[in-house]
């Protein structure tokens, strides 16, 4: 469940007409403080990403789901879901968010680095300018 204060951040994103795309930050921001506060880690940049867009999908941001080559079609079935969970409200099972937990709290803290941030930033500009050339 998100904090309160990002909730507030996203929807006053909204109230000014932000895009989705950066209501969505707010709730990536959270993550990457989670994990640099040692509340839990990540894998990698990009899955530490994926969860905040996640978390934002299901809080409601009209977020849409990933299209493209670069995204798996797992990605985009788990991102509708989301988004389908975004507009239903349903208690989430108790037993697979511990077991979520425990596995993210078994994972490195080095994923929110500002490296690893750095590199993936770098990495996804990359790959945007090699879809836009061919």
């Amino acid at each position: 469940m998100p904090e309160k204060k990002t909730l507030d951040r996203a929807r006053k994103d909204a109230r000014e007409g932000k895009s989705p795309g950066t209501q969505a930050g707010e709730f990536v921001r959270e993550e990457m403080d989670h994990i640099r506060e040692g509340k839990h880690g990540a894998r990698s940049a990009k899955q530490a990403i994926a969860i905040g867009l996640s978390k934002a999908r299901r809080a409601g941001v009209k977020l849409a789901p990933p299209k493209g080559a670069n995204s798996s079609p797992q990605t985009r079935a788990k991102a509708k879901h989301d988004v389908e969970a975004g507009r239903t409200h349903h208690k989430p099972s108790a037993k697979r968010s511990r077991a979520t937990l425990a596995a993210l709290k078994r994972e490195g803290r080095q994923a929110a680095s500002p490296k690893a941030l750095s590199r993936h930033s770098r990495q996804t500009a990359r790959a945007r300018t090699k879809a836009r050339s061919k």
